[in-house]
């Protein structure tokens, strides 16, 4: 079969423009499904992690001491993490600057 590639080619637009009013609107409702919506968080609440104690039943209190920062110890103004003064890559106005974000 000869294939003249020098005629232009119909693309899938091109049909669509010839396609009547009805034919239009009968593709429309097939296309359509009968579906629902789910809502997400419905179903991530169904799952449940192996191992996983997320709801507290299990009795056991966390504690976590927390210690206030220390004399030699700084904020970054970039990552706003407590590093030691050993971590100090740059200082500059009152701004300090971590090795990791410098």
């Amino acid at each position: 079969m000869a294939t003249d590639y020098d005629a232009p080619r119909r693309s899938e637009a091109d049909d669509l423009a010839e396609d009547s009013l009805e034919e239009l609107k009968a593709r429309r409702n097939e296309n359509q499904s009968g579906v629902v919506d789910v809502d997400e968080s419905e179903t991530a609440e169904s799952f449940e992690l192996p191992g996983a104690d997320l709801s507290g039943l299990s009795g056991e209190d966390l504690t976590v001491r927390v210690v206030p920062k220390q004399a030699d110890e700084f904020t970054c103004s970039k990552c706003f993490l407590v590093h030691h003064r050993s971590r100090l890559a740059e200082e500059s106005s009152g701004q300090y600057i971590c090795r990791d974000c410098a």
